[in-house]
């Protein structure tokens, strides 16, 4: 069961390290490619998920801790 654990927390380390470099800390990054067109998600709504999906997967990774440290 902890290895389980630990592939999870890798997993959601990667996808955590690739959101926070597809973001800017100026409000650019991934949103900032899709300023001049008209897409579908919008500006906003990028910005709202990737900040959302940083939030997601820290709390999972907190949780994914003291999981792992408990069934040790």
């Amino acid at each position: 069961m902890f290895g389980l654990f630990v592939i999870l927390m890798v997993i959601a380390a990667v996808l955590m390290c690739l959101i926070v470099l597809i973001q800017n800390s100026k409000g650019g990054g991934l949103a900032s490619s899709f300023s001049s067109s008209n897409q579908i998600m919008g500006v906003r709504k990028t910005t709202d998920f990737l900040e959302k999906a940083t939030w997601t997967l820290a709390a999972a990774m907190v949780v994914l801790s003291i999981l792992a440290s408990h069934s040790m």
